[in-house]
């Protein structure tokens, strides 16, 4: 046990303060959401938050993973940190100030978006750098624990906070948490090198492709990330949606939208601990596949057809407690398959990808919200089939939305799951050989 943590101390160190920095961040974020819905009410006005920071980060990763593949993976989350919590800062002057604005909001999440661009893959190969490998299954579980932890804690406290303290006070823990991670990451925490100066003799364009042609390469992956790609467009739909359905309902409100996501976080919590603790899977694509079908065959009908809290928050548990697992297994095969000289580059391919279609999906989500589905529910009838299964008043338009990327979510997981590629990766994976051209260390 003690050699264990003395070979886990740096990666513990970085875990626990990144966490609760994460935290600070989440209830920030949570607390705006609120604050710009309750002004706007307006889903798509609230979903354009994530559009403008997923933007600059989709646009962007693929030129940030050769920087971070440059560069001092340190030195980069340092500066990347400062720099969000510069932004965070600059909230909380204009809430003072009685100046805040939602294009001010708008304009700072695009800034954060550019510099997650760039941390994002330095923090990945950092975690690679400080594990073992005979550790990443466990490391993985426990990033998800933490994960989980950050989405149980955060309603509750960004909620309770802004009652009794206001908004300025989840702001001045947000920039506390951030003083912790930083100085500990800065003073304690040294990441090995992973070769960054002979990487900078090579032009930025040609390390850049580096990463794309690696995965045209390798299919298996290539595949996976696009599966990914296609879940993440629903899933952030779903998010889009989730906001205006729970704060519009009979049974809703912003207690009920904290208590749903307080059981996601109880989900993920309860899957990140089987994750941490189960032995290795015989075959890591098929544990993928299964557990992203299960999630989309049950929450999103739940929230469709359910009327109560109760529902909801079964269904919030259903859909999220294999996500972990899912999780856990992908970071697996990538930190095994993909060699740690190329994981910069390759997961801002990957992110670049994987993440285009969510400010996609979060703007489609608002609109449909918006402009369709609520529409379509004010003009139907009282006695007609939509208002029996899905029922009246604002927040009913989201619940057919729920019904419809549910039935695309199925549809998704069945189609990806008979791919070619991803079929015979996993077979290959399962036999022990690794992907063509991989590294494997």
């Amino acid at each position: 046990m003690k050699t264990k943590l003395y070979e886990l101390k740096p990666f513990l160190i970085l875990w626990v303060t990144q966490s609760f920095s994460a935290l600070g961040s989440a209830m920030t974020n949570f607390a705006l959401v609120i604050w710009l819905y309750e002004r706007s009410g307006s889903a798509t006005t609230t979903a354009l938050l994530t559009v403008c920071s997923y933007a600059p980060y989709v646009v962007l990763s693929i030129f940030a993973g050769a920087v971070s593949d440059r560069w001092d993976k340190k030195k980069i989350m340092l500066v990347c940190d400062s720099f969000a919590a510069l932004c965070t800062v600059c909230v909380l002057v204009l809430l003072c100030t009685d100046s805040l604005s939602v294009w001010h909001l708008y304009v700072l999440n695009a800034f954060n978006g550019l510099m997650n661009s760039i941390q994002q893959p330095a923090s990945d190969v950092a975690v690679t750098l400080l594990t073992p490998k005979k550790y990443y299954q466990k490391t993985s579980g426990m990033r998800s624990f933490s994960n989980s932890l950050v989405t149980i804690l955060t309603p509750v406290l960004a909620t309770s906070a802004v009652v009794l303290f206001g908004l300025e006070a989840v702001i001045f823990f947000d920039l506390f948490t951030f003083a912790v991670a930083f100085l500990s990451l800065l003073l304690w925490v040294q990441v090995p090198k992973a070769g960054e100066r002979e990487k900078r003799e090579e032009g930025l364009l040609r390390a850049a492709g580096k990463g794309l042609s690696y995965l045209k390469e390798n299919k298996g992956i290539l595949w996976l990330i696009l599966f990914l790609a296609a879940i993440n467009l629903i899933a952030s739909v779903y998010s889009a949606a989730l906001p205006a359905m729970l704060l519009s309902r009979e049974n809703g409100g912003e207690t009920v939208l904290g208590i749903v996501n307080a059981c996601t976080g109880l989900a993920t919590l309860a899957g990140s601990v089987l994750v941490t603790l189960a032995p290795a899977p015989k075959n890591r694509v098929r544990v993928i596949c299964n557990a992203l079908l299960i999630s989309m065959s049950t929450e999103n009908f739940l929230l469709a057809f359910g009327k109560t809290p109760f529902v909801w928050c079964t269904g919030a548990f259903l859909g999220w407690f294999f996500i972990p697992l899912m999780n856990a297994n992908m970071d697996v095969v990538f930190r095994t398959e993909i060699p740690a000289p190329m994981q910069g580059r390759v997961y801002s391919a990957r992110n670049t990808l994987q993440f285009f279609t969510i400010p996609a999906g979060y703007f489609l989500g608002g609109l449909l919200v918006d402009r369709v589905f609520e529409p379509l529910m004010a003009g139907a009838f009282a006695d007609t089939v939509p208002v029996w299964l899905f029922g009246t008043g604002k927040g009913s338009g989201a619940a057919v939305l729920f019904f419809v990327i549910g039935l695309a979510g199925v549809a998704v997981c069945l189609i990806f799951r008979r791919n070619k590629h991803i079929r015979s990766f996993g077979r290959t994976l399962e036999q022990g050989k690794g992907s063509p051209g991989t590294g494997r260390r």
